[in-house]
């Protein structure tokens, strides 16, 4: 059996920036966790790991200003490996003994934001490669959902513009780029519909619909995949 070889549940909370991933994963783990379940929440890119250091490099426009400055290839392998190490020294061990892991963004988030730098027609290849480098050739565990936080454009980055109290300057180079993230977000609507990611519509009328709304719908989700029996499919 593979050292990543499928024995806990692994819920993927995707979506572009500002869509709310961290508020949710953090409600979703502490309402299971709630109910006794063992729950573990995680978060990439994991900052607080010397793992991250090309990822932060990246995004600090060390390589260039631009996100389309990095190939997808190289871009993924920054994010993959900062995966890898924190799967093999933090929560590989408590996946395996059959708990329940909760990710802000996942191996997901690369097929997002890196299919945006390749024209559509070489999307499915990139997919195809991205998960058997992640999946098959460095061991991760592949989810088995993918909860998708769709957000209208205008109101993420209002949202973002609010996070950094209107100081544009702290945006990294991908949340500073509307035109890729617009990118993005198409290649992310590509990925949802293809892979099958469940979606939570997270804005109406211009607006972000309330945390607790919006909460709810994900907990309903979640409990859905996690009421399945566990087999050896998973999603990507």
């Amino acid at each position: 059996m593979c050292e990543g070889a499928k024995r806990g549940r692994l819920l993927v909370i995707d979506g572009l920036d500002g869509s709310g991933k961290a508020t949710q994963a953090r409600l979703l783990a502490e309402t299971l966790t709630a109910r006794g379940l063992p729950v573990r929440q995680i978060s990439f890119p994991n900052y607080a790991s010397d793992s991250s250091a090309l990822v932060k490099m990246y995004l600090a426009g060390q390589f260039g200003d631009k996100p389309d400055d990095v190939n997808a290839y190289a871009a993924s392998s920054f994010f993959a490996v900062d995966r890898y190490a924190s799967y093999k020294t933090d929560w590989g061990a408590f996946y395996r003994s059959g708990g329940i892991v909760i990710a802000d963004r996942y191996t997901t988030s690369n097929g997002a934001h890196q299919c945006s730098k390749l024209p559509p027609e070489a999307w499915d290849g990139y997919l195809d490669w991205l998960f058997t480098y992640e999946y098959d050739l460095l061991g991760l565990p592949a989810p088995d959902a993918v909860i998708y936080l769709r957000v209208d454009p205008a109101v993420s980055q209002r949202l973002m513009t609010g996070r950094y109290h209107g100081d544009e300057s702290k945006k990294d180079i991908q949340e500073r780029d509307l035109e890729y993230l617009e990118r993005s977000r198409r290649a992310a609507e590509y990925c949802a519909r293809k892979l099958g990611w469940l979606t939570v519509e997270c804005s109406e009328d211009g607006a972000m619909r309330t945390v607790e709304d919006i909460g709810r719908q994900v907990l309903d989700l979640a409990q859905k995949v996690l009421q399945k029996p566990e087999t050896q499919e998973n999603m990507q």
